[in-house]
């Protein structure tokens, strides 16, 4: 499998995002590990310019001004020894942009904001490509998913809390966006995703959580049943299609799924590590062309097998694959390791059991079909009606 990935830089210090999901709920800070410049040492003023107060403040107060339009900022200071910087790490002074440093308490979400002023936002957004490139050559997929970094014009910021940087990024009139430098990040229909300052970067007015508690969601639990045939394509809003394998291969490789090496063919194709949804014969299943990605079992053990699927009748695909999931979740409620997941276009399917592929296939709109009884998503993922009843296609899954 092959995830397109920003190639490694030069390392940066500790990065502001895997700080802020680690201490989301930590109840034990320590002292930060930068120090601010000798300008930015004492008690920040109690109340900005006039001039500091729009959305390119000069100052620490300023930036604190504007945050304080969408939550609040509390008892902003300076100090390098505030023990409201809870984790050794954070960036300082000197660092990535940075002049001046600062915190300041959300009572609202009662967490903490971390603000930084960084009048050169081209090179704050640089340092933090380079840092998440380094991560992701490092094999942290999931490096920026979650991320709540907040740019300004001449300010940025890390909300500690997932609470605060939805207050800061959702309202309709807010100029704050989320910076994201993984370009597996998903966004939602219905936010924004903006150009940032540099390549491999993206602005968002989303902000993701795995604990659901990200931004809301802003599009409706759909039913494709009402909306038209899913095998016309009028059926799911942006689900993918394709008239062949060929075209399916098109869509999903290189960066998605590594077909290098494909095979079609009607003939049953698994291995120990890696068990298809589809079993048997595959027109059985609604199934009108299918070919396997992968390195086929020989002299070597067969590895990184991924199934695609031209799908003549979907409602038959996702009947079977609902009993087949539902025996699979019978004795303790999991999916086997080896079970691959059923993710379905209008007229296409891949079968994976590779997260890192998923993640790629959720990008290109695909979605998965879960059968769990009383499954739903947080708030900000799709959730739509899947064409057999106890079912639904989403793009969440739970954390094995």
């Amino acid at each position: 499998m092959r995830l397109q990935r920003i190639s490694a830089a030069t390392a940066a210090l500790a990065a502001l995002t895997t700080l802020a999901t680690a201490c989301e709920d930590s109840t034990k800070p320590g002292p930060p590990a930068a120090s601010p410049s000798a300008s930015a040492r004492g008690a920040a003023p109690d109340s900005p310019t006039a001039a500091d107060a729009g959305s390119a403040p000069s100052t620490l107060a300023g930036a604190q001004a504007h945050v304080q339009q969408y939550t609040s900022c509390e008892n902003l200071s300076t100090d390098p020894n505030d023990s409201r910087v809870p984790l050794s790490g954070f960036i300082g002074a000197g660092d990535w942009g940075i002049t001046e440093r600062g915190v300041c308490t959300d009572t609202k979400a009662r967490g903490e904001i971390v603000l930084f002023l960084t009048p050169d936002m081209k090179a704050f957004q640089q340092a933090a490509k380079d840092h998440a490139a380094k991560l992701l050559a490092e094999g942290r997929d999931d490096t920026d998913l979650a991320s709540r970094t907040v740019v300004g014009k001449t300010f940025a910021l890390t909300a500690l809390k997932t609470a605060t940087a939805v207050s800061l990024v959702d309202p309709p009139n807010s100029d704050l966006r989320i910076l994201t430098c993984n370009p597996n990040a998903f966004v939602p229909e219905g936010f924004k995703k903006e150009k940032a300052l540099v390549e491999g970067c993206f602005l968002t007015d989303y902000v993701n959580s795995p604990d659901g508690q990200g931004s809301p969601h802003r599009g409706a639990v759909r039913d494709p049943s009402t909306e038209g045939s899913a095998q016309t394509g009028t059926g799911s809003q942006a689900l993918p299609s394709a008239g062949s394998i060929a075209e399916l291969k098109k869509l999903v490789s290189p960066h998605t799924v590594d077909c290098t090496s494909m095979t079609v063919t009607d003939e049953q194709v698994r291995s120990i590590d890696y068990m298809p949804v589809v079993d048997g014969p595959a027109s059985a299943w609604g199934v009108e062309q299918r070919a396997v990605c992968g390195q086929l079992g020989g002299e070597q053990r067969a590895h990184n097998l991924n199934w695609l699927d031209t799908v003549s009748d979907m409602k038959t695909l996702q009947t079977k694959a609902k009993a087949a999931q539902l025996a699979d979740l019978k004795d303790d409620g999991r999916l086997k390791a080896t079970a691959s997941k059923l993710l379905v276009g209008t007229n296409i399917a891949v079968e994976t059991n590779n997260a890192n592929v998923r993640r790629g296939l959720y990008q290109l709109q695909f979605l998965y079909l879960n059968c769990e009884t009383g499954f739903t998503a947080p708030a900000g993922y799709r959730l739509e009606k899947a064409q057999v009843e106890g079912c639904v296609l989403t793009n969440y899954e739970r954390p094995s």
